[in-house]
């Protein structure tokens, strides 16, 4: 066991190595590391610095060991890896298999099992790395593609761990990856992490799905249920189904009804990723890049519009359909190559794979063809560059550029398409994006195109090059304006706030919260719904002793005065309890029993129970009851459609032991019983339901524009998972969460309450 408390591991490390000068006394030099330029690190190095967390990697070079140390105040845990190892994991099931698989299979992706036993080898490598390096309780985020088995590894070794995911690349759909040989071994290994990250909505429904198909665990929005000690495959070399060892997690859990042991909710959902922004512009601001930017144009021969495409040289980048499209462009006379250049970097990229070879000789053939045909003395159709560039230049590039062209037939996000948005502070430029790159699900305002559809390509780049200056400078400040909002500091927190659950939360009401409570309440019609233990109340030991804090009753009274405002309790008590112990308003809506039983604008209690779901309550009062009466310090609460035991008196061991023979005894007696865990409380129920489905109904009855949701326990994040971009949820206290912010006690709930009530009141003076 380490001693960091976040722990960042990826396939390579934040640095690079250099070797050193021979000193003259041909003695050698000590190594040189250079911090590298990539949008991850730029995210976390402030964190990792005041964290004193520990980055785990590979250095970048083979067959060579080197020992932990600090770089520029972050801490650096490499990992070796063979030069054998490289081209079997890396080059082969990581770059040969994966890459290709998880962009749509846009080239032919190899299954060789030598190198999937290479790939275990090597995240076992990370996973111990990790483990060795992390504090009892500690933060792990894993990134990417090449580390899909660290996080079920780390589980196994490291149960105390809050481990993270994030997937930079797309998650294909289930008829794709279904023809991975080792597809259960890949998702069970993700399923090890509390949170797995990526990057657009899409990825992780197909994420979702394959889970369901493959292991049929419960899933509900963005929240999967994994069983502990499930029957999932063994991650070892050449397995196809053995029976993995399990472990108990330590994010927040829930229990589902097709396992009779606990079960830990992970969460799968979208972050999309971003960069420095401000770091950009303020790079595109210097003198002495605008003066470079100029002389590239002038470089080029001066053309009226200079396009660019800046990318890794990958078939996933779409490059050969972009010349393509250019050069019909071109032969059309649609564009001349007197008005018209296009520059294209192609940055070298895993050029011992044939693959990549293949596709250089195609793209560099293509462009001479391309220019043979089009280009003059004076002027050449496409400036082509096989090699990288210092940021500086690309700031340049992208300032000295009309048009971008991003024409990715398949991208988790595309980077390039932010940078050049973030470096337009002119206000100019156009972009075109494809529409299978995740930024486009952000960039609205570029023009978006299929690049499989080359004519409309062709259309596209047209309509950008002849495009007015009025609507240019319209759509760029829309796109500036969403990368600096969602910037790549925003996703990190992001992220790191659902993982985390932000153990040490502060009293008082966050800067940000007061932000998105001033947005929520211009709305036309506002729904404020409200948990109740844990949220207006204190837990405490007898349920029935629960009240709200002072100034709540209050708080409400003032919201329900307002006109558009509507204002709910969501509780997971019976109606009966809630009413007893809440005192509501006449005119507060209500849900008991976590959506079961509803009283909306009427007297009357909305619930219906069959024949059988009574026999069913009959039988679990008897087991319940049997098992409360023989431990001491456990209560049963009896609900409309369900019972409940809770253990918050008794002792640890007894408790536990309280839960466990309740699971086992009804997980025979009545297996389709719907079983939910809580704080210190296991619920049954004949019926299903949850707290998101109740949001859905109050929405739907108050035809609510936006909905503010607070909740404290782990029952309440399927209410958050319900909740729509404008929405708020609410969080209060520490764990893991889906809720975009967080209050320390029912206190401070009271005192957003009456803050949404001043701000709502102030607009409508």
């Amino acid at each position: 066991m380490g001693t960091f408390s976040l722990v960042v591991v990826s396939n390579r490390l934040p640095v690079d190595h250099e070797d050193g000068p021979e000193n003259a006394d041909g003695t050698a030099a000590p190594d040189v590391w250079r911090t590298s330029p990539g949008g991850l690190v730029t995210a976390l190095e402030p964190l990792m610095r005041s964290s004193g967390g520990a980055w785990v990697g590979w250095p970048g070079v083979a067959d060579r060991s080197f020992e932990p140390f600090q770089n520029d105040g972050i801490n650096i845990v490499p990992v070796r890896l063979s030069a054998a190892e490289l081209e079997e994991y890396y080059e082969g099931f990581s770059n040969d298999t994966l890459w290709p698989l998880y962009h749509d299979v846009i080239a032919a992706p190899a299954f060789h099992r030598e190198t999937w036993e290479a790939y275990v080898t090597v995240n076992r490598r990370f996973a111990a790395a990790a483990a060795a390096s992390a504090a009892l309780g500690a933060t792990v985020w894993v990134h990417d593609y090449q580390l899909q088995l660290v996080p079920r590894m780390l589980r196994e070794a490291r149960p105390d761990l809050v481990i993270g995911f994030f997937n930079h690349i797309p998650f294909p759909p289930y008829g794709i990856y279904a023809q991975l040989p080792w597809r259960k071994q890949i998702l069970h290994g993700l399923l090890g992490a509390d949170v797995i990250g990526f990057q657009r909505v899409a990825d992780a429904g197909n994420f979702s799905r394959a889970v369901r198909r493959l292991f049929g665990y419960p899933t509900r929005g963005v929240v999967i249920d994994v069983p502990n000690g499930d029957d999932a495959s063994s991650i070892e070399a050449g397995s196809t189904g053995a029976r993995s060892t399990g472990a108990r997690g330590a994010g927040a859990r829930s229990t589902g009804a097709r396992s009779a042991g606990a079960t830990r909710r992970v969460i799968a959902k979208h972050f999309p990723i971003s960069i420095d922004a401000a770091a950009y512009e303020e790079m595109a601001r210097r003198p002495e890049i605008q003066a470079r930017a100029r002389q590239i144009r002038e470089d080029l021969g001066s053309p009226k519009t200079l396009m660019l495409g800046v990318d890794r040289l990958d078939y996933t980048k779409g490059i050969g359909h972009r010349i393509k499209a250019f050069g019909e462009l071109l032969a059309e006379k649609r564009l001349s190559v007197e008005d018209v250049t296009l520059v294209q970097v192609a940055s070298p990229s895993r050029e011992r794979v044939e693959t990549y070879k293949v596709l250089r000789d195609e793209i560099e053939l293509a462009v001479g063809r391309l220019n043979g045909d089009f280009s003059t003395i004076s002027h050449t159709a496409i400036s082509y560059h096989h090699h990288g560039y210092p940021r500086e230049e690309m700031v340049a590039l992208y300032l000295a550029a009309d048009v971008m062209l991003v024409t990715a037939l398949r991208d988790g996000m595309n980077l390039v398409a932010k940078e050049y948005v973030a470096v337009r502070f002119d206000g100019d430029g156009v972009l075109v994006l494809s529409e299978f790159a995740g930024a486009a699900d952000e960039l609205k305002q570029a023009i978006l195109i299929n690049p499989h559809d080359i004519e409309g390509t062709k259309d596209a780049i047209e309509r950008a090059v002849v495009m007015p200056k009025r609507e240019r400078t319209r759509r760029m400040r829309a796109l500036r304006k969403k990368v600096s909002e969602n910037d790549v500091a925003a996703w990190s927190a992001s992220f790191l706030r659902t993982l985390t659950g932000g153990a040490a939360v502060q009293a008082g009401i966050p800067d940000d919260l007061r932000v998105a409570l001033g947005e929520m309440a211009v709305a036309d019609t506002l729904l404020v719904a409200l948990d109740f233990d844990g949220t207006l109340a204190p837990h405490v030991d007898r349920p029935e002793d629960a009240r709200a804090v002072d100034g709540t009753r209050e708080a409400v009274q003032r919201l329900l005065d307002l006109d558009g405002v509507r204002v709910a309790f969501v509780s997971g008590r019976a109606l009966v309890s809630l009413q007893h112990v809440a005192d509501p308003q006449q005119d507060v809506l209500l849900t008991g029993s976590h959506g079961i039983e509803m009283r909306l604008d009427s007297p009357d209690i909305e619930l219906n129970l069959l024949a059988d779901e009574l026999d069913q309550l009959d039988t679990l009062a008897r087991v319940l009851e049997g098992i409360s009466g023989s431990v001491a310090g456990t209560t049963i609460e009896r609900k409309p459609a369900g019972m409940a035991i809770h253990t918050r008196l008794a002792s640890p061991h007894d408790g536990e032991r309280a839960q466990r023979e309740a699971r086992e005894q009804l997980n025979d007696e009545l297996p389709g019983l719907t079983v939910r865990e809580g704080k210190n409380v296991l619920e049954f129920s004949v019926r299903s339901r949850t707290k998101g489905d109740a949001l859905d109904v109050l929405r739907g009855h108050t035809s609510a524009d936006r909905v503010f949701y607070a909740g404290d326990d782990v029952t309440d994040e399927d209410g958050f998972a319900v909740l729509r971009d404008l929405d708020i949820g609410l969080k209060i206290g520490p764990g893991p969460s889906l809720a975009g912010y967080r209050v320390r006690s029912p206190k401070e709930v009271t005192e957003v309450l009456n803050l949404l009530a001043d701000l709502r009141t102030d607009l409508r003076r």
